[in-house]
């Protein structure tokens, strides 16, 4: 049997879907209408492949815990999770890297499928029979790349031009014509961004032509620090030796230069979810084309999209809309400049507003914080903790803060005592003072924390003990 291993490359914020993807909980974690997530659904299809024993995600060192959760929501107990953690994105080149040179150290001739975590792929069949004929190319020395079959002149997708299982060219992100002319064609295919190959092949063509990132690559998994446990490996990678890899796709960097490439056409439905046209058509539309989720009221209206999460929000008049509505940002757009979301992002990122990085609820490995409310001197957060989880031992410079539990027990550190509190009971925190808190039960704790000061921002701590490696 052919020793297939996934892997989950996890990289992109998905700007064109702000304000609910941001760079700290990016598109493949965007809960979908139906239910689960674009990275649990990848996840799922990788361990259902046959022979799989191991799924190697390669993702931002950040993601690592959120990751973790969503693959925990699939039942999967015989396969290994292995994480390669970068610091900062250094495109799918850098990424493929990684990902072969680690899995070549135990079997150079393993099949890698390389598969993008933000795909949303229905036909499990067709995706497994699609991968079965690439790893059979990819055993005879192919690197194999899967075309789907193009239903509209798309211009934000790259093409490829093939003849049976033979890529003639890749082509970028053509022009509205050009696009047309190759539908017209019928030998133009959509480039998915998924591969097949053996980490032998990958690391030869790499070597051959693009050596400068697979040696800093491999120096930078070498010199990365490793932490295996029970249920996943973990490789955060060095970070100096990982800042000379050149930021390059893997199009670019082999994909297009190398002579055994083959070509597999997908049997299977596809979509990357690239804006929120494409995202507003998994929700059923109404009798004037609208599609809504969460509470909306819509009064002559048509063609329009509505996402709204805590308040109702109504429509009058309007048409070809996309209304996306989340607790701290509001975004109205035509649908005809749905790709152009992204330039808005842009100037959010550039202008380091906090709305591009994260959300008001933001995720920890231990679980969530929701900023409730803040002003001049103080700011009011929701906390909740994982059963069984704890945070840091840390301390603050600039403010102090009140805990008060809402439901379940805490175990609290406060200087040199040891508490426990459960509901409407509280502590406080003085500037300066070491302190812990804990769930020691089986349930969520769930705790009201009002912080006072100077300066609240999140980079106060001083981190002694933690069980997450980040002190």
């Amino acid at each position: 049997m052919t020793n297939i291993v996934p892997v989950i490359i996890s990289g992109g914020v998905g700007s064109r879907l702000w304000p609910i993807s941001r760079a700290l909980h990016p598109k493949p974690f965007i809960p979908l209408p139906e239910g689960g997530t674009l990275i649990r659904k990848t996840y799922a299809r990788a361990v259902e492949l046959e022979g799989v024993e191991q799924v190697v995600t390669v993702t931002n060192r950040d993601l690592l815990f959120l990751t973790a959760d969503e693959y925990a929501e699939v039942a999967a107990p015989r396969v290994k999770n292995t994480f390669l953690l970068e610091p900062f994105g250094r495109d799918t080149a850098a990424a493929v890297a990684l990902a072969g040179l680690h899995v070549a150290r135990e079997n150079p001739d393993a099949i890698l499928v390389v598969l993008p975590a933000d795909h949303l792929i229905v036909d499990q069949a067709g995706f497994r029979a699609s991968v079965a004929r690439a790893a059979a190319l990819a055993a005879s020395g192919q690197i194999v790349t899967f075309g789907v079959k193009p239903d509209r002149p798309e211009t934000g997708f790259g093409y490829i031009e093939a003849e049976g299982d033979r890529v003639l060219r890749f082509v970028e992100k053509p022009n509205a014509a050009t696009a047309a002319q190759f539908i017209a064609s019928g030998r133009f295919f959509w480039n998915s961004g998924m591969f097949c190959f053996s980490a032998r092949s990958m690391l030869e063509a790499m070597q051959d032509l693009c050596p400068d990132i697979l040696s800093n690559a491999r120096r930078a998994l070498e010199k990365g620090r490793t932490a295996d446990s029970t249920d996943r490996l973990a490789v955060e990678v060095d970070r100096d030796s990982f800042a000379a890899v050149p930021a390059v796709s893997i199009d670019y960097a082999v994909m297009e230069k190398a002579s055994n490439v083959g070509f597999v056409p997908c049997g299977f439905d596809w979509s990357d979810i690239g804006s929120w046209s494409v995202l507003s058509e998994l929700v059923p539309a109404d009798d004037k084309g609208n599609r809504a989720t969460g509470e909306a009221i819509l009064h002559d209206a048509a063609n329009c999209y509505v996402h709204g999460e805590d308040r109702l929000v109504g429509l009058v008049g309007v048409s070809d809309l996309l209304i996306v509505d989340t607790p701290d940002a509001l975004l109205v757009a035509h649908k005809d400049k749905a790709q152009e979301v992204k330039d808005l992002y842009s100037r959010l990122k550039g202008a380091g507003h906090e709305t591009a990085t994260l959300h008001r609820t933001v995720h920890r490995p231990w679980g969530t914080y929701t900023v409730l409310e803040e002003g001049h001197r103080f700011k009011i957060k929701r906390i909740e903790v994982k059963p069984n989880a704890r945070l840091s031992l840390q301390a603050h410079h600039h403010r102090s803060e009140h805990w008060v539990v809402v439901s379940g027990t805490a175990k609290v550190v406060n200087g040199e005592s040891e508490i426990l509190l459960t509901i409407n009971q509280s502590t406080y925190i003085p500037c300066g003072h070491k302190h812990r808190l804990e769930n020691p039960g089986i349930l969520p704790l769930v705790m009201i924390e009002v912080q006072s000061g100077e300066y609240l921002g999140e980079d106060d701590i001083v981190r002694f003990d933690d069980v997450y490696g980040r002190s």
